[in-house]
């Protein structure tokens, strides 16, 4: 039997996947690391320490593997997008990641409209100028930091820096270049006009490969550490959101995701580059072979259901808290939320805005707040979803992932206001099975992605929208959107009072 494995390299953690050539996962192991944050707004972490509990977890799941690691033919990453790793000239970090969390560079978001204008940063990047790409970080760094920023020769994502030190090979992939708000998205390479306007030299750059490239083995010093084959053989691999995407098999026009976890994604399959949503969602260079994916995010999505159960129910699970929702009607009896609890992305890129809980009244009991908090934070992803269906694309099935597909609850208020059939996956892993999947495609598995997410992905469940509930939401989703333009500037005025 063969083996390739998945390294997932999360914001809280790394979590590494053993998969068979049956798809089925044998083994996965998680390893945890701190996050730094000195000051409102900053978001650090050592690189270094993804590195240590890469190796780490590695080490322990070879060691825990009763078969020959041998057998394990290959490997593949999965990152966390937008997160600036600096380095010397012997590649060797020079301060701690900025990472994609971090909201420090508003001015810098400014300075890059300012210099050389939003539509000729869509025309080459397809994206706007936001607070979490890679970018503003570096004319951060360039900014407060010169003495620092002068002995920089090249910069990293995270996943790469991880790989550089497992390889001892410099690339960055396409997936994840995309988010930096650097790469011309559509011909697939830096863009000179960027690079000459903001004076990043070409050295600066690092090599680009496409997601499923071999880049080398690993390094005799991390066989020798981990167990693992010196032969074992490294796949560039791609961002957490596109791997997500694989491993959810959104390989094909037509096919879309939505992930919840702290945040939340909505992601579609693009075939070309050719469409334009004016930079009202995401549109970045796919680890699927030549193509592409749009992208909606919900900052704060199973984040706004972790917090209400942390303030308001700590000592219960998440299945307690979810029961009693059950028996609340389609609406939450007039009771809406809007998850803003750290600022919004889609469709609405402002970092001020804060939540809201609307309409309460005396009958509204916890069960209600639990669903309206389900509710509003599945309005928010729809948001997304009713951009891309205004630009034409058909939307009648969705893979929902993450902890929004734990609860079958959950999973039919998707289906309701997203007025979609729901498909759950039998086996969810998300990037690091995603991970894993490109690296079984590079190590000759199979002949395309395709092919490897028809073997390894089966449906679970399927959630039909119920006609009535879908009449219910369309007419509350009207209200939930009126929402932000109500309490934008009331939110603006208490910024002065927030600690």
């Amino acid at each position: 039997m063969k083996y390739v494995l998945g390294v997932d390299l999360g914001t809280s953690a790394v979590k590494i996947v053993l998969v068979n050539q049956a798809g089925e996962v044998v083994h996965e192991v998680s390893k945890d690391y701190p996050l730094k944050q000195i000051k409102a707004g900053f978001s650090e972490q050592n690189p270094n320490d993804w590195v240590e509990q890469t190796l780490a977890g590695l080490s322990e799941l070879v060691a825990s593997f009763e078969g020959n690691a041998e057998g394990i033919e290959g490997l593949s990453f999965s990152g966390q997008m937008h997160g600036l790793v600096l380095l010397d000239e012997d590649h060797e970090p020079l301060r701690d990641a900025i990472l994609w969390n971090d909201t420090r560079t508003t001015e810098e978001c400014r300075a890059i409209y300012e210099t050389l204008g939003q539509e000729t940063l869509l025309e080459i990047t397809k994206n706007p100028a936001l607070e979490g790409f890679t970018l503003p970080k570096i004319l951060w760094v360039k900014k407060h930091e010169p003495e620092l920023f002068a002995k920089v020769k090249t910069f990293l994502l995270p996943k790469d820096y991880v790989r550089l030190k497992l390889t001892g090979n410099l690339h960055m992939e396409f997936s994840d270049a995309a988010g930096t708000l650097l790469l011309d998205v559509t011909n697939k390479r830096w863009s000179e006009k960027l690079a000459s306007v903001f004076e990043l030299e070409e050295s600066f750059f690092p090599p680009l490969v496409d997601s499923h490239q071999e880049v080398g083995l690993i390094l005799a010093e991390v066989a020798a550490q981990t167990g693992l084959s010196a032969q074992t053989r490294v796949f560039a691999g791609g961002a957490d959101n596109a791997c997500g995407a694989i491993g959810a098999g959104v390989n094909e026009e037509g096919k879309t995701l939505v992930s919840i976890g702290t945040s939340g994604v909505v992601l579609s399959f693009e075939s070309g580059s050719d469409k334009n949503f004016a930079g009202e969602v995401h549109y970045f260079n796919h680890s699927v072979p030549n193509s592409f994916y749009t992208m909606g995010v919900t900052l704060a999505a199973g984040y706004s259901l972790s917090w209400f159960k942390d303030t308001f129910a700590k000592e219960e699970s998440f299945d307690l808290l979810l029961a009693g929702a059950k028996e609340v009607p389609v609406g939450s009896n007039g009771l809406l939320f809007t998850p803003y609890l750290v600022g919004e992305r889609t469709p609405h890129a402002d970092s001020a805005i804060r939540a809201s809980f609307i309409g309460i009244d005396g009958s509204h009991e916890r069960a209600h707040f639990v669903r309206a908090v389900i509710e509003g934070i599945t309005f928010s992803l729809n948001e997304s979803i009713e951009i891309f269906r205004s630009y034409g694309k058909k939307i009648d099935t969705i893979t929902s992932i993450g902890g929004g597909a734990k609860s079958d609850l959950w999973l039919q208020i998707q289906a309701d206001i997203f007025n979609a059939k729901v498909v759950k996956l039998s086996s969810e892993q998300g990037p690091g099975m995603g991970a894993a999947m490109i690296a079984a495609y590079g190590c000759g598995w199979f002949k395309t992605l395709k092919q490897c997410g028809d073997a390894f992905l089966q449906v679970d469940k399927e959630f039909e929208p119920s006609e009535e509930n879908v009449k219910t939401y369309q007419e509350l989703f009207k209200v939930y959107q009126s929402v932000y333009s109500g309490t934008k500037e009331m939110n603006e005025q208490l910024v002065a009072f927030r600690n």
